[in-house]
């Protein structure tokens, strides 16, 4: 059962969520990647399912199908930290890289600090992926300077009465408001797309 080692780490998808798939113990589905044991066919054919292959080439055919195809790198920028909590120093110098799957719309990442996007799914040490725009529709989730500090917050501007709100995703944290002369020191790097949590 080698092949499942190899389609798992072409699809990017985890044990965990094959037997999940599959509708079987993780430890069990552990035990068909290594060898030691031989699912019976029903759970072989659930398997290939859930792969997008043949049961022939489960067992070993050599082709590759044309559903399966080569996972797609592509390196980000990594732009320092940003605050996920009470707004951080920016710092957009960037020396390191993170690489992605290559389908993401991006431009940029940061990694998270703090807890107050946890509601969104976004936790401390995540990597949070960025389109580079300078706003944001009202509702998305923005990566934004103010002065010289960086945050992640929910957009949400009022052009007639100039006024910007950043709303966290966590109710421990208050929202923030920003109106007249203050949104001068305010700058949206872009909107946030997708993350990659911790392994």
């Amino acid at each position: 059962m080698i092949k499942i080692k190899e389609l798992l780490r072409q699809k990017g998808m985890t044990a965990r969520a094959l037997a999940e798939k599959v509708q079987v113990a993780e430890s069990t589905m552990s035990l068909y990647i290594s060898g030691k044991r031989e699912p019976d066919y029903n759970t072989l054919r659930k398997i290939a399912d859930a792969l997008d292959v043949s049961v022939d080439y489960l067992l070993g055919g050599d082709v590759l199908p044309p559903n399966v195809r080569p996972v797609m790198l592509k390196r980000f920028p990594m732009l320092g930290e940003i605050a996920c909590g009470e707004p951080v120093f920016a710092n957009e110098e960037h020396e390191t890289y993170i690489d992605a799957s290559g389908d993401i719309d991006a431009d940029f990442c940061l990694t998270c600090r703090g807890d107050s996007m946890v509601e969104a799914r976004i936790y401390d040490g995540d990597v949070v992926f960025v389109k580079s725009q300078d706003i944001v529709e009202n509702g998305q989730i923005a990566a934004v300077i103010i002065g010289d500090e960086a945050t992640l917050k929910y957009w949400d501007y009022d052009a007639k009465k100039k006024r910007l709100v950043l709303s966290p995703a966590n109710r421990a944290y208050r929202v923030q408001i920003y109106e007249g002369e203050e949104l001068n020191h305010i700058r949206c790097l872009g909107r946030a797309v997708c993350f990659m949590g911790k392994l």
